[in-house]
């Protein structure tokens, strides 16, 4: 198995590129996949500075309907007709943070190998991707702002359109999910409704980000919670994106080694 953050916010590997996004590649004993594909053309580049070949790939999972993860799914398909993009199907809805549209490119919806589905899906004993996460545990506060339309009208996102892939290898599982926007925690709690015990390893963003990276008393209670608890897992977190830097400097005070960053062009496994 091969992992490798192919976009990131941050840079790791020389001639990559970092941008406010991201983009997992993976390689398994059947697959060449890709979660989420950055938010340019930033995924292409970094792959022919890596020699990762995207032709190859066979699978694209998008976690939820945002540009930074969605943008560079249409320079992807320049490169790549064949490979399923498998999205919920509530991505495809219109989604905005405040009053500026965050979803993604309409016209990637006109692709003819785009795969919008409702809830939870086996792909095969390698790959699962599931929804419907519906718990609020230390819920991030960045969500205040997002919003999706209902029948005309902008409302609270529930981000019902967020979904996460599971990749079972060597023994293994690995969680991959792309901002978490419904909350780590609440995640986890799904993941073990569905699989009975915590994953060996997550990727993900915590979506705790601020742009001024001032956070409350109570954000950062939310962002120390958060930490206790994963911290008591047998799991290991690479995380970074959304996350944002005082925030991730919170939380491996307390995560230490069980907590790892991400960053542009570096390999995981």
């Amino acid at each position: 198995m091969r992992i490798v953050t192919l976009v990131e916010n941050t840079c790791g590997t020389e001639n990559c590129i970092a941008e406010h996004g991201l983009s997992i590649y993976i390689e398994t004993e059947k697959h060449k996949l890709l979660l989420d594909t950055g938010q340019t053309d930033a995924i292409v580049k970094n792959a022919e500075v890596l020699g990762i070949d995207l032709s190859a790939v066979d699978t694209v999972i998008l976690s939820h309907g945002h540009y930074d993860h969605s943008g560079g799914i249409l320079p992807f398909s320049q490169i790549n007709h064949t490979a399923q993009i498998i999205m919920q199907k509530s991505a495809a809805e219109p989604h905005f943070n405040g009053d500026r549209y965050i979803g993604i490119d309409t016209d990637i919806l006109k692709l003819p190998n785009i795969q919008l589905i409702d809830g939870d899906m086996e792909l095969d004993d390698e790959l699962f991707l599931f929804s419907g996460i519906t718990g609020r545990r230390c819920y991030p506060q960045g969500n205040r702002k997002l919003s999706r339309m209902e029948n005309g009208i902008q409302v609270p996102d529930d981000f019902a359109h967020e979904q996460c892939l599971v990749v079972t290898q060597n023994g293994k599982r690995w969680l991959l999910s792309g901002c978490s926007h419904n909350g780590v925690l609440n995640i986890l709690d799904k993941y073990r409704e569905i699989f009975g015990n915590a994953p060996d390893y997550v990727v993900t963003g915590f979506h705790m980000m601020k742009k001024d990276g001032k956070h409350t008393e109570k954000e950062k209670a939310v962002i120390i919670q958060t930490a206790e608890e994963l911290s008591q897992l047998d799991t290991v977190f690479y995380s970074g994106h959304c996350t944002g830097i005082p925030a991730f400097e919170l939380m491996k005070e307390i995560m230490v080694d069980k907590l790892i960053a991400l960053h542009s062009g570096e390999e995981i496994l």
